[in-house]
This record gives structure tokens, C-alpha cells and sequence, in this order.
């Protein structure tokens, strides 16, 4: 056995930036390249932005202006301006801020003092000004070291702080930020703080009505059952409505923090509403009818918040405050007395909504069968079929959680999968092979997805059956070829999604996997390109005649070329629904009886068909 030595030199104490930059998913999760809206940094953003907010909160400040240029981005509000005396212990002294003193911060988004300091550690340039009484104090750092520290000067600016930084390229690889994320950010920012302007470079972000205004804005108004149900208090604030979609639509906040992935609240807010709805209508009804195609918002205030990650996207709290009521408590009171009342008092509304109720309940009961007998073919695929290559990590339900690196490849026929199976990491990457063009589920119901074979063993592959909630993996891929018959797929598979599980594309799951069209190489190097203008530049960074190889489909390329592809340096593209997205449009759009409209699009859109045509 070998041996290893342990003495006092192997001890290391870090300071405070060390420890982030050689931690930093302990910090602002993972990092990643821009292409998801939870990769690191959005969340730098969202560290910034959130103490902009909290000023807002506590009264000071009405207007936040953010600028974003060549990856460097500026913030700047209007509230009260850190302390001139603290300004840089606050942005580079680790457990230093003003929301340890729970009077300046009843109910902040931060709680640590450490968000400030990551963002500052984690970039290269970082600059903090703060604005106070007309005297201002202005400090500069790289990679978290103090490069500059000027004096307290005379400044004849409104008070408040600015910050600028630039993260650093040396951790973040690659990265770009995608404006459609930034946006989906500030839009959530201005409907937790009605009144509150929000402008990023030219746009502004501003809501009136609050949650309201994020169901109207996020979902079709044209399809919901009834107005939008709105009830709000000092520390409480929901918006309630059902539509025509799948499944189960929630946006829940905290402290003004996005809980994308839930916790204690929205089960709080999900079980309440049932038990309201019975107790209204005395009828023991199915809760999943209950709240089948529910769309709802719920915003709540509380002290001392216990987030279960560094990034704050699950509520871990199980009390408003420390020896307070329970979250559930608290949810379930308000929803009971503000609900019922509001029910009482819109009988229309009131009606519609029994209407939507027993509607789930008749459809439920019509695919009763089907789905039993859809639910027993899978089982037994499972065991016979070879469709899905596992990986060895996913969700785990006892811990109730879902590694981030996870992901399956949906692909398309024997060669494709094969190399793709053959390239990935079986700890992570799981290969799910659908055989031929899949249905267009444009317009269908939900029984065709237990009908549909293909469809059925996805699901239940993916484990979204009964929703996303337990969903296998973080990233579902889809990996077609750059030609037609591959964008066909491609929307097709889009299309089931959007269809039936669009809490799937909404939570930022859904993804393509884009593959190099190119490999232009010589003896001494290998260079593979994207796009018409990466394949130029290759030939002349290469020079000496190279062999150009163009590839037409995935099944192509070799599973040691295809290790490269789908390893660290793996190119993902977001499917990204904007804010003003809405499904039924984008469905009719692509998969309806538009055909030459369609036609155009997939032919723009296909990277080889459309170089060599500009070649041409």
C-alpha cells in the first residue's frame, strides 16, 4: 500500500477569495457558459441586482438602471449608498454586510454577506462606487485584490451604488451572456416590485399590478377559464387561474428570489388550494383535477429564509420565522380565508372554475384505461427494450434531488446512437433512440401519448409522466441531423414537448445539441466547425491544403470525434421561451397548415443548405 504522508504542511488556511475561486460552485452553483439561465453568470448578475432590490424594499430607490456591453455589466441604483467608511470591507470582507442587522434588513433576499464578495472574487475587474450626502467612495479590484482605493471625494450625484464587473474568462470558459435570460430575470424583478423601473441598456422593465401582470404576460390570456384571481398583503401575494395546457404552471418567489425548483411554500400553496376548492364546493374532488392546468403565482415575505443551495432556487424553511408559525400555516390561512371569500363573491368565476374542475375529471377518467395498459407496455419495454442507454447518476428520490450534470440525447436511428452511446460518459449521459419520424401531436389530446409507443417509453424514460417534478435528468438533448429530415425531428419532438409538457421547455431542460458540419485538418492539427465562417477561418489558420470533411448526419462522425462534441466542450442551445412567447402561436406557427411558411423557416434555419446556397 502506498504511502502518504500527513503533517502539519499539508494544513492550508485560504482567505476569503481564495476559497471562492477555488469553490466557486459552492458560491453561485455551477458555472457553466451562459447557455442555461441558472449557469453562474446570471447568478453574479442576480447577486448584484438583488442588493439594488433590497434597498427598494426597504423604501430607498425607484429606479435601477443596468448596462450590458462586451460582457461587462454595470448596476446602478438609487437607494441609500453603502456606508462610505465600509464600502470595501463590504464587497471584500467575507460575513460583512448590512442584512446581519435585522432592522436595516427585515425580510432581504441575502442573508450571508457573501454574495457581494463571490461576484468581486470571481471577476476580473470589479468596481464599486457608493454615493452618499454628495461624497462618494470609489474602489477597484481583479480576481478579488484591491487595485484601487480612492479617497472619500465630493460627488454631486443622487445617492445609492454602483457597481461594474467583468467575469473573469479564466474561470467562466467561454461564456456569453444571452439577453433572453437577462430579461426573464428582470421581468420577474419588476413584478415582485410593482412601481419599480427597471432599464436595462434601452429597455425598460416595469410592472403595475405585480403578479397579476406575470400570469397575463407569461401565459395567453385567450385561454384561461376565468379572470385572473389576484390577493395581496404586506408579506403575501398570489395570482390564480386556470388555462387549456398540460400539467401544472408555477411561479413562486421569496424574498423577491425566483424558487424555480419549489419547496416548502409551493407544496404549501399546491396543497391549500385543493383543500379550499373542496371545502368551497363540499366535494371530495381528485386533487389532481384540482389543480390540472392551473397557472399560479405566489409571492411571500418571511424572515431569515433557509434556501437548500448557495443559489436560493428551493425553499427549505419550514417556519415564517425563527419560532414563528409554520410556512405551511401560513400559506394555508391566507389561501383559506382570501380564496373562499373571493370565490364567495364571483360566483362567475366561481362557476367557471367547477366547470374546468369536472372537464380534468371526465378526461382523467376517459384515458383511465389506456393509460394502465400504456403504463404495463412500458414496464415490460423496460426490461426487453434496448431504447434507453442509462446513465448511473440521476434523480434520486430519497434525496429528492437532480444532478445538475445529468442529461440524455434524444437521437434518431442505429448509427447515430450508436456513436453517441458508444462517446458519452456513463455516469452522466444517457442515450434514448426513437425509431423513424416521430407523431405530430399538433392538436391531439393527451391519450395519443399513451397510444404512441415512441411517445409512451419517453415519458416514462424521462419520468414526467405525472409531471417534471421528478423529472432523470437536468438537460433533455435533442440530437438531430443539420439537414431536413433532422429539423422535421427536431420540431416534431418540440412540438410533444410544448404540447404536453411545456413546464419542461419553461424550467430550461429542453435543449439542442449542436454538432460540428465541418472537420478541415492536416497533419499536424484538427479543427471542427460550426458554421460556413468557422470553416473559412480554419482553412486559413491551416493553411497548406487541408482536408475538408463535411459531415451530412450524426451517424457520420465517429465516436472518438463524437467524445469531443459531447464532453466539456459540449455546444448547447437553449429552447428559450421569451417573455411574450406564447404556445398555441408557436405550434400553429411551425406544426399547422402553413406549410410554405414552415417550409421557409426550416430552410433558413438549416446551417449546411443554407451556407452552400450562399455559396452559390
Amino acid at each position: 500500500m502506498a504511502q502518504s504522508n500527513y503533517t502539519e504542511d499539508n494544513i492550508r488556511s485560504l482567505d476569503w477569495k481564495e476559497h471562492i475561486r477555488m469553490r466557486p460552485g459552492m458560491y453561485i452553483g455551477k458555472l457553466g457558459d451562459g447557455s442555461t439561465g441558472d449557469d453562474g453568470i446570471y447568478i453574479l448578475l442576480k447577486e448584484i441586482v438583488d442588493n439594488s432590490i433590497d434597498e427598494h424594499m426597504m423604501g430607498f430607490g425607484k429606479e435601477i438602471i443596468i448596462k450590458l456591453q462586451e460582457g461587462e455589466i454595470s448596476v446602478r441604483d438609487f437607494g441609500r449608498g453603502i456606508p462610505l467608511g465600509k464600502v470595501i470591507d463590504c464587497v471584500s470582507k467575507i460575513n460583512t454586510g448590512g442584512k446581519y442587522d435585522s432592522k436595516a434588513f427585515q425580510k432581504a433576499v441575502g442573508l450571508n454577506g457573501v454574495g457581494t464578495k463571490a461576484v468581486n472574487a470571481l471577476s476580473e475587474f470589479f468596481k464599486v462606487k457608493a454615493v452618499r450626502e454628495g461624497q462618494a467612495k470609489i474602489a477597484a479590484f481583479s480576481q478579488g485584490v484591491l487595485v484601487e482605493d480612492h479617497k472619500i471625494t465630493p460627488l454631486s450625484e443622487e445617492n445609492g451604488t454602483q457597481m461594474i464587473f467583468r467575469p473573469d474568462s479564466s474561470i467562466f470558459k467561454n461564456y456569453r451572456y444571452r439577453m433572453e435570460f437577462i430579461e426573464n430575470q428582470l421581468w420577474n424583478y419588476a413584478y415582485l416590485n410593482a412601481g419599480l423601473k427597471i432599464r436595462l441598456n434601452d429597455k425598460l422593465f416595469y410592472s403595475r399590478k405585480g403578479l397579476l401582470d406575470l400570469v397575463n404576460r407569461k401565459t395567453n390570456a385567450e385561454n384561461h377559464r376565468y379572470p385572473v384571481i389576484h390577493i395581496k398583503d404586506e408579506d403575501f401575494e398570489m395570482a390564480l387561474t386556470h388555462g387549456s395546457q398540460y400539467g401544472e404552471q408555477y411561479y413562486t418567489f421569496v424574498n423577491g428570489q425566483h424558487t424555480t425548483q419549489g419547496g416548502t411554500h409551493q407544496n404549501a400553496f399546491r396543497e391549500s388550494i385543493v383543500n379550499t376548492v373542496r371545502d368551497f364546493y363540499n366535494k371530495k374532488f381528485d386533487a389532481q383535477d384540482v389543480r390540472a392546468s392551473i397557472i399560479g403565482a405566489l409571492a411571500i415575505r418571511v424572515q431569515e429564509p433557509v434556501f437548500e443551495s448557495q443559489t436560493k432556487t428551493r425553499l427549505g424553511s419550514t417556519h415564517v420565522a425563527p419560532g414563528g408559525s409554520t410556512i405551511r400555516t401560513f400559506v394555508n390561512d391566507f389561501i383559506k380565508k382570501h380564496l373562499d371569500n373571493f370565490l364567495h363573491k364571483n360566483p362567475e368565476t366561481a362557476q367557471a372554475l367547477l366547470k374546468r374542475i369536472l372537464q380534468s375529471e371526465r378526461e382523467r377518467k376517459d384515458i383511465a384505461g389506456i393509460k394502465k395498459l400504456a403504463n404495463q407496455r412500458a414496464k415490460k419495454a423496460n426490461i426487453h427494450n434496448k431504447k434507453l442507454r442509462d446513465c448511473r447518476i440521476h434523480f434520486t428520490k430519497t434525496k429528492n434531488e437532480r444532478h445538475l450534470d445529468t442529461m440524455v440525447f434524444i437521437t434518431e436511428g442505429d448509427s447515430a446512437s450508436g456513436s453517441i452511446t458508444k462517446a458519452r460518459d456513463v455516469q452522466t449521459q444517457a442515450v434514448f433512440s426513437l425509431r423513424g419520424k416521430p407523431l405530430n401531436t399538433y392538436e391531439k389530446t393527451k391519450k395519443v401519448v399513451y397510444q404512441n409507443e415512441e411517445f409512451n417509453l419517453l415519458q416514462h424514460a424521462l419520468n414526467i409522466e405525472d409531471g417534471i417534478e421528478q423529472l432523470r435528468y437536468n438537460k433533455v438533448i435533442v440530437a438531430t441531423d443539420a439537414d431536413v429530415d433532422g429539423m422535421h425531428i427536431r420540431l416534431l419532438l418540440l412540438t410533444f414537448f410544448l404540447q404536453f409538457f411545456p413546464d419542461l421547455v419553461r424550467m430550461g431542460h429542453l435543449y439542442i445539441l449542436e454538432t460540428p458540419l465541418f472537420r478541415v485538418r492536416n497533419k499536424k492539427k484538427t479543427i471542427y466547425c460550426y458554421s460556413e465562417a468557422e470553416k473559412q477561418a480554419a482553412i486559413n489558420e491551416l493553411k497548406n491544403s487541408p482536408e475538408i470533411t463535411r459531415f451530412k448526419g450524426l451517424g457520420e462522425i465517429s465516436p472518438n470525434e463524437f467524445s469531443d462534441f459531447i464532453g466539456e466542450d459540449i455546444r448547447l442551445e437553449p429552447v428559450v421561451l421569451q417573455e411574450e412567447t406564447e404556445i398555441d402561436k408557436v405550434l400553429s406557427y411551425y406544426m399547422g397548415k402553413n406549410t410554405p411558411e414552415r417550409q421557409k423557416f426550416i430552410i433558413n434555419n438549416l446551417k449546411v443548405e443554407k451556407d452552400e446556397l450562399e455559396m452559390a
